[in-house]
């Protein structure tokens, strides 16, 4: 089995949440599970490199690592406003040209504009720093609003829990469906957030504050192999389908319709990696009704069919 090498590329003074987003995911041996990622860390200086959290961290590695790294990192960097060290940026361009992935979680993205990496391309950021980022970078089409972007070389997140959303979502994309569920399992952290899905909800009106939606979520999955309808989640709360929907977009980011397909393909992902079931049959205990609307939704949502998906990731019998 061949390792895939990630690489964290600190800046100091380091962020530690945004670094644990990535070492959670990417640098974690968990009972049970493969280890498809070896994980370790760089910076321009080795040595002592302070955090924001009163710690320093040893740093033994320089910036040579990241010529043997299949994805290179950039878990923040709180002096966005600075300067990156020529040195610094050259080697994240190398990296790029060889092939390698680069990941930027929250305000790393600065250091891939500075790079010039994101000229002519979409990128997010926390949402605080999202105007300023598209005042410095007028050439970086910034979209404030969203959770993560995978351009497939480029990725880059929002804040905070954003980085998690966005490095599960690149095990995925590595080695399934399946898999990322069960790290995300063990991190007790939902499976999947779409990338397109909102960085923060809109404010409740204090005069009514809703109820979480977690229970019905919680229903509506297991009964996906039903034709549930958002007819039939907004009877389960006891709103109507209007008010259903204000709710979703308030708590999720999205319509209940759309969170309802994203729940069924997600399911069809883990069948497909996981069973020798034909896609008919899948089609059915997802509630996708029939074959040829399980390729249209998969290849809308995942961008491949599913039985390329199936080739890719499913189980080996050999």
């Amino acid at each position: 089995m061949t390792i895939h090498r990630v690489i964290a590329l600190l800046v100091p003074p380091q962020s530690t949440f945004e670094l644990a987003c990535a070492a959670e995911v990417f640098g974690v041996g968990r009972p049970g599970l493969p280890t498809h990622y070896e994980f370790g860390v760089c910076t321009e200086h080795p040595g002592t490199v302070p955090t924001l959290a009163g710690y320093d961290i040893l740093v033994r590695q320089g910036l040579a690592a990241l010529e043997t790294a299949d994805t290179v990192v950039i878990p923040g960097w709180q002096h966005s406003e600075r300067l990156v060290s020529p040195v610094v940026l050259d080697a994240i361009r190398k990296a790029h040209r060889r092939g390698t992935r680069i990941v930027a979680i929250c305000s790393g993205t600065f250091l891939l504009a500075q790079a010039g990496l994101l000229d002519h391309r979409r990128a997010t950021t926390h949402w605080r720093m999202a105007a300023d980022l598209a005042a410095r970078f007028p050439d970086v089409q910034v979209e404030p609003d969203l959770l993560y972007i995978d351009l497939g070389d480029i990725a880059t997140s929002a804040g905070t829990a954003a980085g998690i959303d966005l490095c599960l979502h690149l095990a995925r994309a590595d080695h399934g469906a399946a898999h990322a569920a069960q790290i995300a399992r063990h991190m007790v952290m939902p499976p999947h957030r779409e990338g397109g899905q909102l960085q923060y909800a809109a404010p409740a009106r204090a005069e009514m504050p809703p109820e979480s939606l977690a229970p019905v979520l919680d229903w509506a999955i297991e009964r996906l192999h039903t034709p549930l309808t958002v007819d039939d989640i907004a009877a389960r709360v006891g709103v109507s389908p209007r008010t259903l929907a204000r709710r979703f977009v308030d708590q999720i980011g999205i319509a209940p319709g759309r969170w309802l397909l994203q729940q069924r393909v997600t399911a069809a992902r883990a069948l497909l990696e996981e069973t020798d079931l034909p896609v008919e049959a899948i089609a059915t205990r997802v509630g996708l009704s029939s074959a040829a609307n399980l390729r249209r939704r998969f290849h809308a949502m995942v961008h491949t069919t599913p039985a390329a998906y199936r080739r890719s990731f499913g189980r080996r019998t050999d």
